[in-house]
């Protein structure tokens, strides 16, 4: 079973980079545009506004697979700094603060950045 399900892991990797990309980028749309359970959009030229650019447009690229690794390294240093600013201070554990899904699309986005864009991606046409 394991020698069957390898020859479908960059398949499966695939699905990942999609849904953590689509997903990251509907956080970037929630700041940006003011939609999907938020009021109103933020300033773009706040830290905010900032992050919902990066979420964004990082989101649809890693989903995309364009500019894989560097999107996605930027993308989890986006999470490391939300974490360490925003959760770390309410307490350590991810846990006790809110902050696991920034620990989880930190280390997701990490591990993107390590194996790029794989098979079905824009940056293996590029």
């Amino acid at each position: 079973m394991q020698k069957a399900l390898a020859k479908l892991g960059p398949y499966f990797y695939v699905f990942l980079r999609v849904a953590a990309g689509l997903s990251f980028a509907q956080h970037g749309a929630q700041k940006l545009f003011g939609v999907l359970g938020m009021k109103q959009a933020v300033p773009i030229a706040s830290q905010m506004g900032v992050g919902g650019i990066i979420e964004f447009v990082g989101g649809i690229l890693v989903a995309l697979g364009l500019f894989t690794s560097p999107v996605a390294f930027i993308a989890s240093g986006e999470m490391a700094y939300a974490y360490f600013t925003r959760h770390f201070p309410h307490g350590a554990w991810p846990i006790q603060n809110g902050g696991e899904l920034a620990v989880l699309y930190c280390f997701t986005f990490l591990y993107i950045f390590a194996i790029g864009g794989g098979k079905l991606s824009l940056d293996s046409i590029r």
